[in-house]
């Protein structure tokens, strides 16, 4: 039982250190909080729908997929080029999402499991870092991978959901020039981020 509960705050040390890190569902979150505080949890809850196939198939055994060569060049290379477009749409909606007046091409939850499944260092992660807590915790089967997902999930709803009931909360109050420049700055952290995918993507072609 010690160990197991040593292995839970290591989960939750862990998943703090990744999810308060500026990213790509961060940027999500901040944009879509203007017009629901429960934008952090749809998001969360479609990062859920893409992780959980992820996390029982690394507990059958095949982390080692995630971690071939050709399937990190196509996930950084096509996860990219979708995190970039996205990006340079919210860039593009700015005027109308500062006004809420934005309509979203697709629902939050919907944008929140695209967000997840285009990043490719999300399904590295967990074929190297997730794959071992996974492995520390297999010896108590289906309760203690339970016990992790559940572990790391509430970190990140923790969290997200913090940054959206804020922002909701106070966005009114920012001006709509600020919240314009909170938007293009969203935009831009998609696009970097996109562009570092595809660039660790081709890097990882030409060796």
């Amino acid at each position: 039982m010690t160990f197991m509960l040593t292995t839970l705050l290591s989960v939750t040390v862990i998943s703090f250190s990744g999810v308060l890190m500026p990213g790509p569902m961060f940027a999500l979150t901040l944009s879509r909080s203007y017009h629901t505080p429960w934008a952090g949890a749809q998001i969360v809850l479609g990062h859920i729908l893409v992780e959980l196939p992820i996390i029982l198939l690394i507990y059958f055994g095949f982390a080692g997929f995630f971690e071939l060569i050709w399937v990190q060049i196509l996930l950084s290379l096509a996860g990219g080029v979708m995190i970039v477009y996205m990006g340079l749409g919210m860039i593009k909606a700015r005027r109308e999402a500062s006004q809420d007046k934005a309509s979203f091409k697709h629902n939050t939850v919907v944008s929140g499991a695209a967000m997840s499944a285009l990043n490719p260092f999300f399904l590295v992660w967990w074929a190297t870092v997730g794959a071992m807590l996974v492995m520390k915790v297999s010896d108590y089967g289906l309760a203690g991978l339970g016990a992790l997902a559940a572990t790391h999930w509430l970190g990140d709803l923790a969290w997200l959901c913090l940054i959206s009931f804020i922002v909701y909360r106070t966005h009114r109050l920012w001006g709509s020039r600020v919240r314009e420049l909170v938007f293009i700055g969203c935009g831009l952290l998609l696009v970097v981020f996109g562009v570092y995918f595809i660039i660790s993507g081709l890097k990882l072609w030409l060796a």
